[in-house]
């Protein structure tokens, strides 16, 4: 889909933005006169083969932006989790396209969107990470090992969580009364407990395990302390993530969170902030980010653009 929307650059500057989520892909056109957006699933085109999937995405572009000449494009990717991903993806595009690119991770889109450099960014959506650049342009992670081992705080890991929640609950003795069992069991559509497991493993991705997440938290509002402590943990441990980067030495003072479970989702986000505070983060300022992350990936071609780099600025060099 396309819409359009008013915007203001500097006079003969083109500049596209792109998200690219595990479910979606933005792309924002921004020029002196305009902004215009354009929105596909990530499954259409991406291929997860850095130099298939730059030259689909560069053929995204082409359609999208037409004659247009850009001045630069900025990228926040899904999957792209350390520095050397980012550098793979960014070169294909340089064997393809002359046009002054930067790639980053996804998660960085959204301090940039808000005027925050050096800044924590996560993401709590389908899956889930913390990212930070040093001053010298090093990308610090934490998180982003996928659902089947990590990803707190993300959609299937409350699912996952909630799932073995309601097994120990069972094991030790619990009725199958308690709400989460009931709103899990009827999200799932399975007659018996003993078949959430199997069915969990056989939808075999983070997005559509993670379609179940808004069971958990309608159990909640039925009186669920089963699910109410599924978040609390979850929210914590997203936390968790930020404090790993703080023990590293990542030198912030602001985290900006995002994604379409915490954004969504009051309870996640008061567990996050609760967990910080927990967890020696108090003086670190965070940030409900609830725009698009694309405005992020704009501002980071902006950046190039006025700049007048044939690459990434410097703060984020140091893929080289």
């Amino acid at each position: 889909m396309r819409k359009m929307i008013s915007s203001e650059t500097a006079p003969g500057m083109n500049i596209l933005g792109i998200d690219i989520g595990g479910t979606k892909t933005h792309l924002r056109l921004r020029t002196s006169e305009r902004t215009e957006d354009l929105v596909r699933p990530s499954k259409d085109w991406r291929r997860r083969d850095w130099a298939q999937d730059a030259q689909a995405l560069l053929a995204l572009i082409r359609e999208f932006a037409g004659t247009a000449t850009l001045s630069a494009i900025g990228i926040g990717a899904h999957g792209c989790d350390d520095d050397d991903e980012c550098k793979a993806f960014e070169t294909e595009f340089r064997r393809r396209s002359s046009v002054p690119i930067s790639v980053v991770n996804d998660a960085e889109l959204m301090p940039l969107a808000l005027g925050l450099r050096y800044q924590i960014g996560v993401v709590a959506g389908t899956g889930s990470i913390a990212v930070c650049r040093t001053a010298e342009g090093k990308m610090q992670v934490a998180g982003g090992w996928g659902w089947a081992i990590g990803d707190e705080g993300s959609a299937a890991a409350i699912v996952r969580d909630a799932a073995r929640a309601v097994a120990l609950h069972l094991d030790r003795g619990g009725g199958l009364d308690e709400p989460l069992c009931t709103a899990l069991m009827s999200s799932l559509a399975v007659p018996s407990p003993s078949r959430m497991g199997s069915v969990l493993a056989g939808l075999g991705s983070a997005a559509a395990i993670g379609a179940h997440a808004p069971a958990v938290f309608a159990a909640v509002d039925q009186g669920s302390s089963l699910a109410e402590q599924v978040i609390n943990e979850n929210g914590a441990a997203l936390a968790g993530l930020v404090t790993r980067l703080r023990s590293r030495g990542v030198d912030a003072d602001h985290a900006v969170a995002g994604g379409g479970v915490i954004s969504s989702q009051p309870r996640l986000w008061q567990a996050f902030t609760e967990g910080l505070k927990a967890q020696g983060q108090a003086k670190l300022t965070a940030h409900l980010f609830q725009g698009p992350p694309v405005e992020g990936a704009c501002q980071l071609a902006l950046d190039i653009a006025q700049a007048g780099l044939p690459s990434r600025q410097t703060s984020f060099s140091s893929h080289s």
